[in-house]
């Protein structure tokens, strides 16, 4: 599948999304938003593709943001449908899709850009990455998650500081709270990237996948955690691939999981 603002690629099981507006430093509009939504639902349909790295284009973002020019004359009602739209079809999208997904955060993330690494399982900057959430500096607070993520990922006060600021922090910031798990050149995020992707598909994508549902469920309001979490553990021994990881494991070789 083709798309305008998105390239996609899958090598090895590892399938790069790459956010292709350059000249708009890779801000978000709602045809890219549906479009980033289309190639995540067919990476994760797709057999052959085990984890998803995003990226943006070019050396400078990631994503720099929301595109303003599309928004800056809604309305009330149509600013809530323009979260609940977006918040729906890609960003918890992305935070419950069933493959794994590394943000590789390649200069700006800003505003959507950092709310969109926010919803990925996990992130990796680049060191000339900034990242902030300016929204309060356009008069409106940060939406597609950007208020509940960011505390859950640094901390209360640390977001409150951000988001009141609106100022930007850099990637050695990032690291220090929390917020990305690792930082290298921008040469060699990608193949890093990719390095830790390539650790991943090693490992059973059915257990992998049942993992981020019981992560997840402990960030949901009347959702049990620990309940989900023996759900998922206890589902797992009616899989293949269980019977092919403790298979492997008493007979000393590596296992070679089926998938379901």
């Amino acid at each position: 599948m083709s798309y305008q603002n998105v390239l996609t690629s899958t090598t090895n099981s590892i399938t790069t999304i790459t956010i292709n507006r350059p000249d708009k430093l890779n801000a978000l509009n709602s045809e890219t938003i549906q479009e980033l939504h289309d190639a995540f639902e067919a990476a994760d349909a797709d057999k052959d593709s085990k984890v998803i790295i995003i990226t943006g284009s070019g050396e400078k973002a990631f994503v720099a943001g929301a595109d303003i020019s599309e928004f800056a004359n809604y309305s009330v009602d149509e600013g809530g449908m323009l979260a609940a739209k977006g918040q729906k079809i890609l960003f918890d999208f992305v935070e419950n899709l069933s493959t794994p997904i590394i943000a590789a955060v390649n200069g700006f993330a800003l505003g959507g850009g950092l709310e969109l690494a926010m919803a990925a399982h996990f992130r990796v900057a680049s060191e000339n990455a900034k990242m902030g959430l300016p929204e309060v500096s356009l008069g409106v607070i940060p939406g597609y998650g950007g208020t509940q993520r960011l505390p859950q990922l640094i901390g209360k006060g640390r977001a409150m500081e951000m988001i009141m600021t609106a100022r930007m922090i850099d990637a050695g910031t990032a690291w220090n709270y929390g917020l990305v798990n690792h930082v290298t050149s921008l040469e060699e995020l990608l193949p890093f990237c990719n390095q830790i992707a390539g650790n991943i598909t090693n490992n059973s994508m059915v257990a992998i996948s049942a993992a981020i549902k019981a992560v997840n469920a402990n960030y949901k309001d009347g959702v049990n955690g620990f309940e989900t979490e023996i759900r998922q553990f206890a589902n797992c021994f009616g899989t293949e691939d269980f019977k092919e990881g403790t298979t492997a494991f008493l007979a000393k070789r590596k296992a070679d999981f089926p998938g379901e």
